[in-house]
């Protein structure tokens, strides 16, 4: 790690030196910061605040033409909070991600595909997520909200960041659609949710880009959620996006779709969904593309093994001087085929409390294997990385303090009866 990743760990050990009395004074729902609890009003502000991070060292094997790579990374460095004035009904909820000055190469990640960066994970916008969300009950069992701001769309899945194994799914950029310009509309009533949002369709260009303002509401999106006894649901999703990876406009739209069941109850989590995109040029089908993924993880007194198994199909595109890149935006509309990613990944944590703060080393191993879909493809996975199976071995810690998101993406009537759009640091959720 260079000094820039050194600042950032010293940037975090200030922001978790602060925070800290913020999120311990926080965890009582009945306290109010500056004031015990007898002083509490519906006109006080509610203070909320948390930070996390992960050191993490990655060996893949190969990780390009039959030659293996060691990193390591701060990755994931976050700070988080909320601010809510209940007096009219508002939640103010924020997350600055950091990896734009830690995570500049990217992070080894077999398969991955997304905003120029192939077979490594992007670093994501320092202004991750700024939304705010008007929330009210219209009823014993409803609940209405509008949350705008920059965040997560209303599609699919949940983020990643937020779910047991470290390493992203390959699925990310088909299964989630995150750091636009939104305005979402929800309600809710007894276990069925509905959710309808419009947003821009670029996605970020780097880390400190922000939504093009020309492209504001260019997109839409709706999500249907059915709760089954707080410990399960099940969701179905549409997404109409505009050039999401030409800025400018003019590149292929997409259409996509996305279904999924997920349940958690105690220490059992377990997860599954299938997701497709469609890419048009001028309402004509250009490409397509699915995933299919099966996630789950047993936690118990601290110790946690998370398991997933992945099959998604990506593009292939024209890389630069660097082969972990590609051009942005491409030169032109077409690819050099499509590949089709088949992971297995098993995770094995074990979670600590010291002081006010939560810890926990782990160990991940991924099997990845790269087929080629279709006889016109002339991308050859096993002639450019020197075969067509890759491992990865990652060992590292996980850091948090205070509070941090458990539902991340999740908004107003979105989030799940009595729960908050932040909660009590668990490192095995």
């Amino acid at each position: 790690m260079g000094a820039r990743a050194w600042s950032v760990i010293v940037t975090l050990l200030l922001g978790l030196s602060v925070v800290s009395p913020v999120a311990v004074a926080a965890q009582s729902p009945n306290m109010v910061m500056g004031a015990p609890d007898s002083a509490k009003n519906e006109s006080s502000v509610r203070l909320m605040a948390g930070a996390s991070a992960v050191l993490l060292g990655t060996r893949a094997s190969p990780a390009i033409n039959n030659k293996s790579f060691t990193e390591g990374y701060l990755t994931q460095p976050m700070l988080m909070g909320t601010a809510t004035f209940p007096r009219h009904s508002v939640e103010l909820a924020a997350t600055l991600n950091l990896e734009g000055i830690t995570l500049q190469r990217g992070e080894l990640n077999a398969g991955m595909n997304g905003e120029g960066y192939v077979d490594r994970r992007h670093p994501h916008t320092f202004i991750h997520e700024l939304v705010a969300t008007w929330k009210r009950n219209a009823g014993d069992d409803a609940v209405v909200s509008v949350a705008a701001g920059k965040g997560f769309v209303p599609f699919g899945s949940d983020d990643p960041m937020s779910r047991p194994l470290l390493k992203y799914p390959i699925n990310h950029h088909l299964a989630q659609i995150l750091e636009r310009a939104l305005v979402i509309g929800a309600a809710s009533y007894g276990p069925v949710l509905l959710e309808v949002a419009r947003f821009n369709g670029d996605e970020p260009e780097s880390p400190s880009d922000l939504p093009n303002s020309r492209r504001l509401f260019d997109s839409w999106s709706g999500r249907a959620t059915a709760r089954i006894r707080e410990k399960a649901e099940i969701q179905t999703s549409f997404a109409s996006v505009v050039s999401p990876e030409v800025s400018a406009g003019g590149g292929l739209n997409q259409k996509k779709w996305s279904a999924s069941g997920r349940y958690e109850s105690g220490g059992l989590y377990g997860f599954a969904e299938y997701a497709h995109t469609q890419e048009l040029e001028a309402s004509r089908d250009a490409f397509a593309f699915a995933t299919m993924l099966a996630e789950g993880s047993v936690s118990r007194h601290g110790a946690m093994l998370a398991a997933r198994v992945e099959r998604t199909e990506r593009p292939e595109e024209e890389r630069l001087i660097n082969p972990f890149r590609t051009p942005r935006p491409a030169s032109d509309l077409s690819i050099l085929g499509r590949t089709r990613w088949t992971l297995l990944t098993v995770n094995a944590s074990r979670s600590f409390d010291v002081s006010r703060s939560r810890v926990a080393p782990f160990v991940e191993v991924g099997r990845a294997k790269a087929a080629s879909i279709g006889t016109l493809s002339v991308f050859d996975p096993k002639g450019f990385y020197g075969s067509d199976v890759m491992w990865s071995v990652s060992i590292g810690l996980r850091l948090g303090i205070g509070m941090m998101h458990h539902r991340m993406g999740k908004y107003g009537a979105a989030l799940p009866r009595g729960a908050v759009n932040m909660r009590d640091m668990d490192m095995n959720q």
